[in-house]
């Protein structure tokens, strides 16, 4: 079988800014990531596509506030906003990678999973919300809304705003990995753990049930390539190359770099925790179980990735 590579997309690298966040936007972007994903394929690459959906989960719930304010609509719970952004994001990455591979006369199918994640009802981040969704607003703006949503926890998030943000467990299962190691046997590209998977719990009478949270699509995507053996993993965001002491003189981008030096620089504090600490987290996590390498880039990068030109490569 063709190397298994997992690439995990990011629900930011979606939305470009505040100002280009229709759903034509955001398929227009897909479609550019679509075209490096399709070169990657064409390369003899079995491909796996993850996606984050911060953004997009945030719009979710604000559309079901207005609706609800405005209209008296009843309101949507979060993890079925989760639920629908994996549908509409995983649509549009579906759609895009056929349109593409008809183009090239590439002679692969597109599936979309919807997935569901377990996690664990216990899990001390559920008191501890974490997880950045929705748009970034001033000081000002958030100051008004907190005024109006009392109960709403915001963050600043890397320096380009705050955001809301809400509880995101750690994932323990994903519960459709069966179905998804099938479509890759039977040649698919798969789509899957949208927005991180829909969050569930386990009852006592083994049956699952969903809850409220959004979980990280970095830790999701780590756990789906270890269940289904993937070699590679990688995760694209916005910068194309990790760096230690970002924004500031001494900034310097990593392009080799050990599981043991990694962990030095996360021991010293050199990622952001709403950011870039997840992802490597995630990396360390693929590495200490079976995976081989994880290689951190932006979309556009990641033909030259791959072909060890570019992005940031983690190896044992």
């Amino acid at each position: 079988m063709e190397k298994l590579v997992i690439v995990a997309i990011g629900g930011n690298s979606l939305v470009k800014d505040n100002g280009r966040n229709t759903i034509q936007d955001q398929y227009e972007a897909v479609c550019e990531t679509a075209v490096n994903i399709a070169d990657m394929v064409q390369e003899g690459y079995n491909v796996v596509v993850t996606h984050g959906n911060g953004p997009q989960v945030g719009f979710a719930l604000q559309r079901c506030e207005i609706a609800s304010e405005v209209a008296q609509m009843p309101l949507v719970p979060l993890v079925n906003c989760v639920a629908d952004t994996q549908g509409g994001i995983g649509y549009q990455i579906q759609q895009a990678l056929t349109n593409e591979f008809a183009k090239r006369g590439i002679n692969k199918k597109v599936a979309t999973v919807i997935t569901q994640v377990e996690v664990s009802s216990e899990d001390p981040n559920f008191q501890n919300p974490t997880k950045p969704v929705g748009s970034f607003f001033t000081l000002e703006q958030t100051e008004e809304m907190q005024k109006e949503h009392t109960d709403w926890v915001f963050i600043e998030d890397s320096g380009r705003g705050y955001r809301r943000v809400v509880s995101s467990p750690k994932p323990i299962d994903i519960v459709e990995k069966d179905a998804i190691k099938s479509l890759i046997e039977a040649g698919y590209v798969v789509v899957a753990v949208g927005g991180g998977g829909i969050p569930v719990v386990k009852t006592n009478e083994n049956t699952y049930e969903g809850i409220d949270a959004v979980i990280d699509k970095d830790f999701a995507t780590s756990l789906l390539a270890e269940q289904i053996d993937a070699e590679t993993l990688i995760i694209t965001t916005g910068v194309p190359q990790v760096c230690i002491n970002f924004g500031k003189p001494n900034q310097k981008a990593l392009e080799r770099i050990t599981v043991e030096e990694t962990k030095q620089y996360v021991a010293e504090e050199h990622f952001a925790k709403g950011s870039m600490l997840p992802k490597i987290e995630a990396s360390l996590s693929f590495l200490e179980k079976n995976g081989t390498s994880v290689i951190i880039t932006n979309p556009e990068s990641l033909k030259d990735a791959i072909m060890n030109k570019a992005g940031t490569h983690i190896v044992k």
